[in-house]
């Protein structure tokens, strides 16, 4: 099966319209169909936007069978020695990404620009 029909059937299984892709993935509709009709190839980058607008893993698109592959037992590709991944630091990482959503771009390239200045002071 081809990339394209896989990605024809999930949408339809999950009664999306090209429409609701394309406000997903900010992709054009015209675009979509060229690569559920197999008239285009996407890029990796496209199709992880795609599986993101599906609410799919990029492998559970790359599969070949008739099934989808289940998602891995040890939670979903989580790795529980993953820094990050739980007690205190999965609080804090929880908690930087809550700050930095709320910054506003410029405020991001400043404490970019000062963290780096820390860095290369250290070397």
């Amino acid at each position: 099966m081809m990339i394209g029909e896989r990605l024809r059937i999930v949408r339809e299984q999950k009664k999306l319209s090209q429409g609701d892709i394309e406000k997903r993935t900010g992709l054009l509709r015209c675009y979509i169909s060229r690569v559920e009709n197999g008239h285009t190839v996407p890029a990796v980058e496209t199709l992880e936007k795609l599986a993101r607008a599906l609410e799919m893993h990029l492998y559970q698109l790359l599969y070949d069978g008739d099934q989808p592959p289940a998602l891995p037992s040890n939670g979903g590709g989580k790795r529980s020695d993953e820094w990050g991944s739980v007690g205190k630091d999965a609080r804090f990482l929880h908690k930087l990404r809550e700050m930095l959503s709320r910054m506003s771009d410029n405020d991001k390239m400043v404490l970019l620009d000062f963290v780096q200045h820390l860095v290369n002071r250290k070397r």
